[in-house]
C-alpha cells in the first residue's frame, strides 16, 4: 500500500503544537494534543461598492460580465421612462446609443458587445406590453424578429445567437418560453409555475428561473431548463420577487436583493441547494443583475426610491486578521500619529490632554520626548519616526501650531494659515505635507482649506468638496495622494463621503459601507487603504479600498474610536493604536496581516 509520504510528496511532520508555518493543506501530527491537523487559508465572499450608474433607475435588465457590462431602459416611476442605455468597464458607467423604445421590465441577453432587448412594458399598468426585440452590436441597436407572445418582465438567458426568455406578465402570468437562434423565436416546453417578476440566467440549453409573484404572492419556487424542458428543483430560502440574478448555466447562480419584503440577502446554487452568503450593502430590488456566480453586479433598482446604486460581487478572497500586541504605555485617544506598521509614532491626545510621545518599533512601545504644547485632535499625520509634524489640534480652543519631530526632539515651526483641529493630514517628512478640512468650532467654523508645506511655509491650494470634521486619521503618505473619509458636518449626522487628492485637486468618489467618525486608518497608497473602527456606536468594523471601491472585512477585536494607525507600501500589514471605547481611553494595540489562516483536527 502507497504510504502519505508516496502520494504526497511530503512525510507527516510531528511538531508539538500547532505549525503557524505549515502550508495550505499539510497535513500535521500535533504530539501535544494528539491530533492530525491541516492548515488552509480563511477567504470571504462578499459585494463591494463600485460607481453609480449615470441615471439611477428601476425595473430594467443586465448583460454581460461584472467588468464588461451593459444595461437597458429603464423605469422612475410614471411618467418616467428611459431609454438611456450604459456600459460598464469594471470600474465606471458610461452612457452610449439608446433603445429605440423606453419600457420597463425587458429581457436582456447576451454580452456588453452583443445583446438583445427583449420584450417590455411601456405604460406603468400592467398593459400595454410588447413583442418588440431590439438587438445591440456594440454600438447601435436595431429592430429584428419580435417574440410570439408580447410580455412584460420575463426571465431571459444565452446570447445573441442562441437565447431564451421565459414567464412573464402577458397578462395574465405566463409560463410561456421562447428559444432564439439568431433570427427567429420559436416556442419550446412551457414552465411548470406560471410567473412574472422573477429573474435567472444560464444559456439556452442550461438555465434556471428564480422566485418570482405568483397568483398568490412571492414565491421561493426555482426551475431548472435542460435545453427540452423545465423541472423544479430546490426553492431559494428567502422567496421574493424583482430579484437581481447572475450565473452561467443551472449549477452556478447568484440569486440577490428583490422584496417580499425588500432585502439585501444574496444566495448561492451549487447546482443542487441554496446557500446564504453575504447580503447586499444597500437593500434594493427592481435591479439589473450581469455576470456569474462568482463574479456578479448588481446596479440601480429601487431602495425603497429610485437609485443608482453599484455593487460588485467577489468570491473567495483572502480574509485578513487582527491580532492583539504590546498595548501603548499611556491610555489616550484623539491620538497624533505618523509612521508604518512596524515604525509608528503616537503623539498628543486626551485622557486629559496630554504631551506624551511614544515610539513603536515592530514589539514594544517606548516613551519618548514629549510635544512643547500638550493637545490633542491634530490634523492627521505626517512623516515617519525620525522626521514628522504635529499639526494643529486642540487643548480647550483650537490651535494652528505645528511642531516638528527630528527622531529625538519636537521644535515648533511656522504656523497654518489656517488655526483648526480634527481634520486630515498626509505626508511623507517634516518636509513635505498636506493639512486638509477639520474645524475650528464644532459644526460653526469647518473648514474646507487644504495647506501644503514644502519645509518653510505652508500655501493654500484646491479645497476640499465637503467640509467636515473628525474624518479617517492617517490615510495618506504623501502630498500628492491622499483619501479624506467619513466625519461629521451637521449634529446627528455621519458620513461615508470619501475624497481623493491626486495632487491638485479632491475627487468624490466612492462612499464607505458604513458612515461614522474617528475611524483609524491605514494607507500605502490613495489607491490602497483601510479604515477600522469608529463611532457612533463604537465598532470594530474594517473596510478596505482598492482604489474605486471599499469592502467590509475583519472586525477590530477592540471596538473602538478615535485610534491612531500606520500602515506600509500597501494594506498587507497595518497598526491600530489607542482610542475610546465608549467608555475609557485605551492602551490596546492592534496588528493587520491581510492574509489568515484556519487549523482544522482532523477526525474519523
Amino acid at each position: 500500500m502507497a504510504s502519505y509520504k508516496d502520494i504526497v510528496g511530503t512525510a507527516v511532520r510531528n511538531n508539538a503544537g500547532n505549525i503557524p508555518t505549515a502550508e495550505t493543506g499539510q497535513v500535521f501530527y500535533d504530539s501535544t494534543n494528539i491530533d492530525f491537523k491541516y492548515q488552509f487559508p480563511n477567504v470571504i465572499s462578499s459585494w463591494r461598492t463600485g460607481n453609480s450608474l449615470n441615471q439611477a433607475r428601476s425595473e430594467f435588465p443586465g448583460a454581460g460580465t461584472q467588468t464588461n457590462a451593459i444595461v437597458m431602459s429603464g423605469y422612475a416611476g410614471n411618467p418616467t421612462f428611459y431609454t438611456n442605455v450604459e456600459l460598464y468597464d469594471g470600474t465606471s458607467w458610461t452612457e452610449t446609443a439608446d433603445v429605440s423604445t423606453a419600457r420597463r421590465g425587458i429581457g436582456g441577453l447576451g454580452t456588453y458587445t452583443a445583446a438583445l432587448a427583449v420584450t417590455g412594458s411601456t405604460s406603468v399598468s400592467a398593459t400595454p406590453v410588447t413583442a418588440s426585440n431590439e438587438q445591440w452590436n456594440g454600438s447601435a441597436w436595431t429592430e429584428t424578429g419580435d417574440v410570439n407572445t408580447a410580455r412584460g418582465h420575463p426571465g431571459a438567458g444565452g446570447t445573441t445567437t442562441a437565447g431564451l426568455i421565459f414567464g412573464g406578465d402577458t397578462p395574465p402570468k405566463s409560463s410561456i418560453t421562447e428559444s432564439w437562434n439568431g433570427s427567429a423565436w420559436t416556442e419550446v416546453a412551457d414552465m411548470n409555475t406560471a410567473r412574472d417578476i422573477a429573474d435567472g440566467d444560464g444559456t439556452s440549453t442550461s438555465a434556471l428561473s428564480v422566485s418570482g409573484y405568483i397568483a398568490t404572492g412571492a414565491t421561493g419556487n426555482v426551475e431548472s431548463w435542460n435545453g427540452s424542458a423545465w423541472t423544479e428543483v430546490a426553492d431559494v430560502n428567502t422567496a421574493r420577487y424583482y430579484l437581481g440574478c447572475g450565473g452561467a448555466d443551472n449549477t452556478s447562480l447568484l440569486a440577490f436583493g428583490g422584496t417580499s419584503p425588500t432585502t439585501g440577502k444574496t444566495e448561492e446554487w451549487n447546482g443542487s441547494s441554496w446557500t446564504e452568503l453575504n447580503d447586499l450593502s444597500t437593500s434594493r430590488s427592481q435591479m439589473a443583475g450581469n455576470g456569474i456566480a462568482t463574479s456578479a453586479l448588481a446596479s440601480g433598482g429601487s431602495a425603497p426610491s429610485v437609485t443608482g446604486a453599484t455593487e460588485e460581487w467577489t468570491a473567495s478572497v483572502p480574509v485578513g486578521a487582527w491580532t492583539t500586541s504590546t498595548a501603548m504605555n499611556t491610555a489616550r485617544y484623539n491620538i497624533g500619529n505618523v509612521g508604518v506598521y512596524n515604525a509608528a509614532l503616537g503623539f498628543g491626545g486626551r485622557a486629559p490632554s496630554i504631551a506624551n510621545n511614544e515610539t513603536w518599533n515592530g514589539s514594544t512601545w517606548t516613551e519618548v520626548g514629549d510635544i512643547n504644547t500638550a493637545r490633542h485632535s491634530f490634523l492627521g499625520g505626517a512623516g515617519t519616526t525620525t522626521s514628522a509634524l504635529a499639526m494643529g489640534g486642540e487643548n480647550g480652543g483650537y490651535t494652528n501650531k505645528v511642531e516638528e519631530w527630528n527622531g529625538s526632539a519636537w521644535t515648533e515651526t511656522t504656523d497654518l494659515n489656517t488655526t483648526r483641529g480634527e481634520g486630515g493630514g498626509s505626508g511623507a517628512s517634516a518636509e513635505s505635507a498636506l493639512a486638509f478640512s477639520g474645524t475650528s468650532s464644532s459644526y460653526t467654523q469647518m473648514k474646507t482649506e487644504t495647506e501644503s508645506w514644502n519645509g518653510s511655509s505652508w500655501t493654500e491650494v484646491a479645497d476640499v468638496n465637503t467640509a467636515r470634521f473628525q474624518g479617517v486619521s492617517g490615510l495618506g503618505r504623501t502630498y500628492t495622494a491622499a483619501l479624506w473619509v467619513a466625519g461629521r458636518n451637521t449634529p446627528g449626522s455621519f458620513l461615508g463621503n470619501t475624497e481623493s487628492w491626486n495632487g491638485s485637486a479632491w475627487t468624490e468618489t466612492n462612499d464607505i459601507n458604513t458612515a461614522r467618525l474617528n475611524s483609524a486608518g491605514q494607507t500605502g497608497s490613495s489607491t490602497s487603504a483601510f479604515i477600522a473602527g469608529g463611532n457612533p456606536p463604537y465598532t470594530g468594523k474594517t473596510e478596505d479600498w482598492n482604489g474605486v471601491s471599499w469592502q467590509e472585512t475583519t472586525d477590530l477585536n477592540t471596538a473602538r474610536g478615535s485610534g491612531s494607525g500606520g500602515a506600509a507600501a500597501d494594506i498587507t500589514q497595518g497598526l491600530i493604536y489607542g482610542g475610546y471605547t465608549g467608555t475609557a481611553a485605551t492602551t490596546a494595540s492592534e496588528e493587520w496581516s491581510s492574509t489568515s489562516t484556519t487549523i482544522k483536527v482532523l477526525t474519523d
